[in-house]
């Protein structure tokens, strides 16, 4: 930034003082949305909870900690979804995402996994507070190690938000393409903070459409803050032009659909 040359030293300390609490301005808004949205419709989801704290800390198991409130609809677009699609949240918590899912989009389900019971219990009390506010009414929460949780056939939309790392991430996804090949469909994958995203991609399966940055003021910010959306190839589909020419227009429509939504948000 170029500032005037009248400008003194204390000043420009001041300043950059001010551009420093940016990030925590906005953390306080989000957080104080989310505050509002557990109150006005009774549910518990603003919680950012270690694994040790519920007994199913284990390697290459992450904490839980709450999606930021409306970003799922910033990501993903109304029109790209469909009745016949299918929301798996893994990791899904006290079940804010799946919440998110439900009741803004036309699902035909909504499914959530979990390996903490006391997590899904809440989850689960959240769900029964909004049932009948829901657009998807059919919502399924799991508690299960993902690792041991069969992939349903008709999962389309994965979502994930850093739930695992290392070798438990590796056998998620070679558990999704497995289950990608017995029953052929599209799958997208929404990832949060995508620690892992080198393990998607080597896989030859997986490509990356689009991504959604938050506030970033460096390069490790910017990816904890981010969330890309990846498309899963099924083994069949080799040619990467095919791909590449596919993903330009995803990428075209999400654009286009985001921003009609965007507009009619205002």
């Amino acid at each position: 930034m170029n500032y005037p040359a009248k400008v003194g030293a204390a000043s420009l300390q001041n300043l950059e003082l001010v551009r420093g609490t940016r990030p925590l301005h906005r953390r306080m808004r989000s957080r104080a949305s989310a505050i509002l949205f557990d109150r006005r419709y009774g549910v518990r989801t603003e919680e950012d909870v270690p694994l040790e704290d519920l007994g199913v800390a284990a390697p290459g198991r992450n904490g839980y900690m709450p999606y930021r409130l409306r970003l799922l609809r910033r990501v993903l677009s109304q029109q790209e979804v469909t009745e016949r699609d299918v929301f798996l949240d893994v990791g899904s918590g006290m079940g804010r995402v799946v919440l998110q899912a439900a009741l803004h989009y036309p699902f035909r389900r909504v499914i959530g996994v979990e390996v903490s019971r006391q997590l899904n219990d809440i989850a689960v009390a959240n769900v029964c507070r909004l049932r009948g506010k829901l657009r998807c009414r059919s919502v399924v929460l799991v508690h299960a190690d993902v690792l041991d949780f069969d992939i349903p056939a008709d999962a389309s939309i994965v979502f994930l938000f850093n739930p695992f790392s290392g070798v438990v991430f590796s056998r998620f996804v070679e558990r999704l393409l497995e289950s990608v090949d017995r029953h052929p469909r599209e799958v997208r994958i929404i990832y949060a903070d995508p620690k892992e995203e080198a393990t998607l991609l080597a896989t030859g399966r997986v490509s990356h459409v689009s991504t959604r940055r938050g506030w970033r003021p460096t390069a490790g910010w910017s990816r904890s803050n981010s969330t890309r959306t990846y498309r899963v190839w099924p083994a069949s589909c080799s040619d990467a032009r095919v791909r590449n020419a596919m993903d330009r227009s995803v990428v075209a429509m999400q654009r286009q659909a985001l921003a009609t939504e965007d507009k009619a948000d205002r």
